[in-house]
């Protein structure tokens, strides 16, 4: 998309230059867009990124396998929770480690929290950026409930650093549960209210159906995932086609879309929440079924003991200093794992060479691939159009740009 501007036959520029971005009430986060407009029409443009790059992918690889935990976060850290878990199934891939049901099912709640709490944000958004704001305030609240229930779980709320490799930190207490079970019958109403605010308003459908409209062969050509590429009618959802933490055994439908436009991908997220709840009303009930108490693996060697027995057990202690000091060896191996983020396929692709770091790390960051096709798609789009586009692709810049 990198086209030179228009010019008359006397030489004279007749487009002008907008930098749309990197201040980030233009963009939602820290990245830039030169665009050439004719008028208020984009000609042509070229998306420019490495304003936040923090070098995470070198980073880890000088930091033990349990360090890189926080790292994750920072990506999408508007559903940070499924960051962590993707890299903790990653390594327990790599050691083999079998997890506990109840694990699976425990994971599997806050995931899909996460996911509800990141579509909340783009939905909510999308209206503030078509001129509604009273449903980005309906949701915002709600997504306070679910930070509440982090922090009952783990004591974070936005970077929540939760779980760890072989499981959790800790068990999730009654208030836990109680949190979790209270938000699953109260959001309903809110999220029917917020459809209702928008599904068939005017002046939203006008703002947004028939704009920025892919077809699945374009989507699929970028690499596409996630809701952007189910809103083309491709269902491809990671937790189906490579279930992961026991997803095989849960019921629940991929919503998909037909036009691939800002509208269906808003249809497209709300289904989705409701698709969470769903799974999460039946991973509450198996959690139930489960023995209690059990919330992590039986790997000493890799799992940190608590700090209690590290300061009254020898065994713990020992074990304690050779994780922490990275004495125990692990597989030279090379394996890739992904999950279904919030945006699309998140995945690890890691080279071990047995010591304590990663010899290489990549993580396949979803939103760094879905923007790739933000310039070209925005072609001939009027800018106001193109900035509803970009709310709806959901770019996160700590994703973007890890």
């Amino acid at each position: 998309m990198n086209q030179p501007a228009i010019v008359d036959v006397s030489g004279n520029k007749e487009t002008t230059t907008l930098n749309l971005g990197p201040t980030h009430p233009a963009t939602h986060g820290v990245f830039q867009n030169v665009l050439e407009m004719d008028g208020e029409r984009i000609v042509s443009g070229v998306s420019t990124i490495g304003y936040i790059h923090r070098a995470f992918e070198k980073i880890a690889e000088h930091r033990p396998f349990y360090q890189i935990t926080p790292l994750t976060d920072r990506m999408n850290y508007c559903s940070s929770p499924i960051n962590n878990f993707g890299w903790h199934m990653t390594v327990e891939k790599m050691l083999g480690i079998q997890m506990p049901k109840r694990v699976d099912y425990m994971r599997v709640i806050i995931m899909e929290l996460a996911r509800i709490s990141d579509h909340l944000i783009c939905n909510g958004i999308l209206g503030v950026d078509t001129g509604a704001y009273s449903g980005f305030l309906y949701l915002m609240e709600q997504r306070e409930h679910i930070y509440e229930i982090y922090e009952e779980i783990c004591g974070a709320r936005l970077t929540t650093n939760i779980g760890r490799i072989g499981g959790f930190e800790r068990d999730f207490n009654d208030i836990a549960f109680a949190k979790i079970k209270k938000f699953i019958k109260d959001f309903p109403p809110v999220l029917r209210e917020f459809e209702t605010l928008f599904d068939r308003n005017r002046i939203f459908m006008d703002r947004t159906v028939g704009v920025a409209p892919v077809t699945p062969e374009v989507a699929l050509s970028y690499s596409w995932t996630g809701p952007i590429l189910r809103a083309t009618g491709v269902d491809y959802d990671v937790r189906v086609a490579e279930p992961y933490s026991s997803y095989e055994e849960f019921d629940f439908d991929i919503p998909v879309g037909t036009t691939g436009d800002v509208y269906d991908r808003y249809i497209l997220r709300n289904e989705e929440m409701w698709q969470s709840l769903r799974i999460i009303e039946q991973a509450l009930a198996k959690v139930e079924k489960e023995p209690k108490g059990v919330f992590h693996a039986n790997v000493p060697d890799f799992y940190l003991p608590p700090k209690e027995e590290v300061y009254n057990n020898m065994e713990a202690l020992i074990y304690h200093f050779k994780i922490v000091m990275g004495e125990i060896e692990t597989p030279k191996t090379e394996l890739y794992h992904c999950v279904e983020g919030a945006n699309g396929e998140l995945g690890f692709y890691l080279i071990n060479d047995g010591g304590r770091t990663p010899y290489r790390l990549h993580f396949r960051r979803p939103s760094f691939i879905n923007y790739q096709m933000y310039a070209p798609m925005s072609r001939g789009m009027l800018l106001s159009d193109a900035i509803i586009n970009m709310s709806s692709l959901n770019v996160i810049a700590g994703e973007l740009d890890a």
